[in-house]
């Protein structure tokens, strides 16, 4: 990608990000990102189908540099509180990202996405997992619970006791884990 090029997509994510932050995904439209970004249409669909194609790469941007933050992937499955706490460090340290890129109707997207980024990781390094229905559902289970858990919880208790609520109840898995071990 030559210098112009990463400027021109630089300037379209920077004035994305501008509008996201003040309008839903559905209200933004290509000719306000065009006259904002101040390039032309012709120059957005040079690397973007659509809104939504942008949004999306932006969001599978932030949740690879989310998902960057866990060592081991395996530890989603075999050390559940160790990938956990990585896993929330990394949405910390994207919390402002987080906070416009998936408010409003993007917001249930965050948990999925992340769920399916670590199965095809996973599923690549241990290919036995994918048809292993007390990993997938575990997993699942995992992700989906403790990001809801910590949403719904947060601003009432706080993120220490939330996540020491959380970490509780993965040591749980953990235990479970070390039984179907043996």
């Amino acid at each position: 990608m030559d210098l112009r090029e990463k400027k021109t997509r630089r300037s379209i994510t920077n004035s994305f990000l501008e509008l996201r932050s003040r309008m839903p995904l559905e209200k933004i439209t290509i000719k306000e990102l065009c006259e904002q970004s101040e390039i032309s249409k012709a120059t957005f669909y040079l690397h973007y189908q659509d809104i939504y194609d942008l949004s999306d790469t932006l969001q599978l941007n932030v949740i690879r540099d989310i998902l960057a933050h866990v060592e081991n992937p395996a530890d989603m499955v075999y050390n559940p509180r160790k990938s956990s706490k990585e896993m929330i460090d990394g949405f910390y340290a994207n919390r402002g990202m987080v906070s416009i890129l998936f408010s409003g109707s993007q917001f249930a997207r965050l948990p999925e996405k992340i769920e399916q980024e670590i199965k095809a990781i996973l599923f690549e390094r241990f290919p036995e997992l994918k048809n292993d229905v007390y990993a997938n559902v575990r997993i699942t289970y995992q992700l989906m619970g403790a990001f809801y858990a910590f949403y719904q919880h947060e601003n009432d208790f706080g993120f220490d006791a939330v996540f020491a609520s959380v970490d509780r109840i993965t040591q749980l898995f953990e235990t479970d884990i070390h039984k179907n071990l043996e």
